[in-house]
């Protein structure tokens, strides 16, 4: 697979469902295997701890690097020292992201920058960045505190613009991709509740109709599910992740013939071969209409 598209295996939690991303910021794709609806357990006593993961990922760099990055972390003198914590934060940020290539300390950084600053410009952008990279995460643990970072983040924006709808459509899906996506069904609905409140002001609003949709697939609601996802996909018929969330619930519905309508629709839109073969073993998987 060249580099733009990349399959990432990943289990998508409620219900036990394994999923498949296609692991790149502009597509999302997943594929629902057949297993018994039994929710994930979250562990209640094991929780990601960025101070633990911050020295471990220092304790991992060459020496330049880490006698770098001490100067950086020390060199706030007197002064104005917000602006200058500020200043350094993004200097710190810069050199995860640039020098180390390590997402989390440099997102972690941006976020410290942001709740400082207190813009909405900083905070969104630091919200966002928490949110596309927790969509793909792996890990549970992390992907619970990425979403909790990103939910202060966005309602931190919330209070300097409340009226602001593309910011609840982040803390809504920052409650659906984070907690709820691996079994937490209260976080889920927090997330619907905060979506609704945008739908009702305007429907045509895809980003929350397509997260609306999505939550309802994870909380079992496939009637409601199918319904919004349809309203995306008319809407936008290149949105891959509507399509396959909505190939998905489909399938969890026992609508077969719909669900490989959808998924065969889903290869089309990717081309890539390995995606159509993750697909095929899917359909396959699928229990022939009676």
């Amino acid at each position: 697979m060249d580099g733009k598209y990349k399959l990432v295996k990943q289990f998508f939690a409620i219900s036990g469902f394994g999923v498949i991303l296609l692991a790149s910021l502009l597509l999302f794709g997943k594929i629902v295997p057949s297993k018994k609806n039994v929710p994930k357990v979250i562990p209640g006593n094991v929780a990601f701890n960025i101070n633990d993961f911050l020295r471990k990922a220092k304790q991992e760099l060459p020496s330049s690097q880490l006698v770098f990055i001490s100067k950086l972390e020390n060199s706030i003198s007197r002064g104005d020292i917000k602006n200058q914590s500020v200043k350094n934060f993004k200097q710190i940020a810069g050199f995860w992201k640039d020098s180390a290539r390590a997402f989390v300390p440099y997102a972690y950084y941006m976020a410290e920058a942001a709740k400082l600053d207190n813009s909405e410009k900083s905070l969104t952008f630091a919200a966002r960045l928490f949110l596309d990279n927790l969509r793909g995460e792996e890990d549970d643990e992390l992907k619970s505190w990425e979403a909790e970072t990103a939910i202060v983040l966005y309602k931190k924006a919330l209070e300097l613009e409340p009226e602001n709808d593309s910011l609840k459509v982040g803390l809504g899906s920052c409650y659906v991709y984070g907690k709820g996506m691996i079994g937490d069904a209260d976080e889920t609905m927090k997330g619907i509740q905060q979506l609704l409140q945008v739908v009702k002001k305007d429907s045509g609003n895809m980003k929350a109709q397509m997260v609306l949709g999505i939550g309802g697939v994870i909380s079992r609601q496939y009637n409601k599910a199918i319904e919004r996802l349809i309203k995306v996909v008319t809407a936008e018929p290149g949105n891959l992740e509507a399509v396959s969330w909505l190939a998905d619930a489909y399938a969890a519905n026992g609508d077969n013939i719909n669900a490989v309508k959808w998924y065969q629709y889903s290869k089309k839109l990717v081309n890539n071969d390995e995606y159509s073969i993750e697909v095929d073993k899917r359909i396959k998987a699928l229990r022939p209409t009676p």
